[in-house]
């Protein structure tokens, strides 16, 4: 785990950082539908668990993104991640309540699949917010929403805060015209990615649940 600093006055997104995160403080959330049908095909075909898999598509995704490993280090100086990893929810069916648990990226498919099995047996019964214990920052918020297959997701929160990493959420898939879709929504801070890097992260998603060879790494 490596944190580069950026030079703020060399880099070419200075204007528009300073401008959302001093002006405007705007950030932004995007939804929609994500394709599953290959990839569900092959995920059955392999009897494997939805959850740990889609979570694979979307940090291998993230880690391709610098826009979306910003974050700041000890002394508050702007900069990113060199790997980010997952930082997601696990449901409590006695109680229904969650927990915030996290695993280690690997790029290698089947050593991230193993390490998500090992820390859900892990920590399935262990009750709490945050229950695996962590000291860096480098975690993207994943939450899944298995109950609905939403068309929109909103948040809001009470007071500002620094967080330039993205929220994820997905929800319910569902099957229409031989299809079978997956509600996907993303909230971005505006200071750190566009509409340009939104979108080809939400493709880059689309392509790996098209195209799901790596399956096999």
């Amino acid at each position: 785990m490596t944190f580069i600093p950026i030079d703020i006055q060399q880099w070419e997104r200075k204007e528009h950082y300073q401008y959302y995160i001093n002006i405007v403080k705007a950030k932004y959330t995007i939804t929609m539908e994500i394709d599953i049908t290959t990839l569900l095909q092959k995920i059955k075909e392999k009897k494997l668990r939805f959850y740990p898999v889609f979570l694979y598509v979307i940090m291998h995704c993230i880690n391709k993104n610098k826009a979306f490993r910003m974050g700041y280090n000890e002394q508050g100086q702007l900069g990113y991640w060199d790997i980010c990893h997952p930082s997601y929810t696990i449901f409590h069916e006695d109680d229904k309540t969650f927990s915030d648990i996290w695993s280690e990226y690997h790029p290698s498919f089947s050593v991230f699949y193993e390490t998500v099995q090992k820390d859900m047996k892990t920590y399935k019964d262990v009750k709490g917010i945050k229950t695996k214990p962590r000291t860096a920052q480098n975690f993207c918020p994943i939450s899944c929403v298995p109950w609905l297959s939403f068309t929109s997701l909103s948040y809001d929160t009470f007071t500002e805060n620094k967080m330039l990493l993205p929220i994820i959420a997905f929800g319910k898939y569902h099957s229409h015209h031989s299809k079978t879709t997956l509600p996907f929504s993303i909230f971005v801070n505006h200071a750190v990615a566009d509409g340009y890097h939104t979108c080809k992260l939400i493709q880059q998603i689309q392509d790996m649940s098209d195209t799901p060879n790596w399956l096999e790494t």
